[in-house]
C-alpha cells in the first residue's frame, strides 16, 4: 500500500487547520483592538 496519499492528506489537513486558526486568531485580535479603541473613544467623550 502506497503511503504517500495519506502523507499528502495529513499535510493538507495540517495546513488547512493552521490557516483556519490563523484567520480566527486575526479576527479575534481585530475585535479586541476595536473594543479597546471604542473604550478609549468613550473615555475621551467624558
Amino acid at each position: 500500500m502506497n503511503p504517500w496519499p495519506f502523507v499528502i492528506a495529513a499535510y493538507g489537513l495540517g495546513i488547512a487547520a493552521i490557516l483556519v486558526l490563523l484567520v480566527l486568531s486575526w479576527r479575534g485580535m481585530r475585535r479586541a483592538e476595536a473594543a479597546v479603541e471604542h473604550e478609549r473613544e468613550r473615555e475621551r467623550a467624558r
